[in-house]
């Protein structure tokens, strides 16, 4: 248990049944009136983010969070394959816990995966990612309007605009963020 007034950010929570981790936070103290504390929250089950404002006698209790590197084997339609890369477990994880981050999945990569109590909570990708462009129009000579893009699609079946000097074959990174072209790799 902790008290509101020895929050920060990145640290983790249990509230109303939910683990949060803290983005932001303010302590605020009227003129009138008891002090309290706004802080701008991550829900870790669902990935929303929402605002709330605590009293600032409350206390809560800390959620010990644990992270394992894992790089990722291979998918199928509805399930995809991790290994621990230090006991050489593997885990099976649905669509529906990885949701969108599954579309920068490619062989090989590194993700950190996230536990609360043997609860997965979700995975963490690479900032950034390189890919190898699987498939993508030549550029057309004279065409050199300002940041002119084009269509790719690379090797894992991801569509980014990329410049139009990249070509097929050639390796670029790609911003998990967002999912745009980042550089050649």
């Amino acid at each position: 248990m902790f008290n509101i007034n020895d929050i920060k950010n990145g640290m983790t929570f249990l509230f109303e049944g939910n683990i949060y981790l803290v983005l932001e936070f303010l302590h605020v103290k009227p003129g009138k009136g008891a002090a309290f504390v706004k802080a701008k929250l991550k829900n870790l089950r669902t990935g929303s983010i929402v605002e709330k404002t605590f009293n600032t006698s409350i206390k809560l209790e800390k959620a010990m969070i644990s992270k394992q590197n894992m790089q990722y084997l291979y998918g199928s339609e509805s399930s995809y394959n991790f290994m621990n890369m230090e006991t050489y477990e593997q885990i099976e994880l649905s669509k529906d816990q990885i949701g969108s981050d599954a579309k920068y999945l490619k062989e090989g990569i590194n993700v950190d995966v996230t536990f609360y109590e043997g609860e997965l909570l979700g995975l963490s990708l690479p900032d950034k990612i390189e890919y190898v462009v699987a498939h993508t129009e030549p550029a057309v000579k004279g065409n050199t309007t300002n940041n002119a893009q084009k269509e790719a699609e690379l090797e894992n079946g991801l569509v980014v605009r990329v410049p139009l000097f990249i070509e097929e074959g050639e390796k670029i990174l790609v911003t998990t963020e967002d999912g745009k072209y980042s550089s050649r790799a």
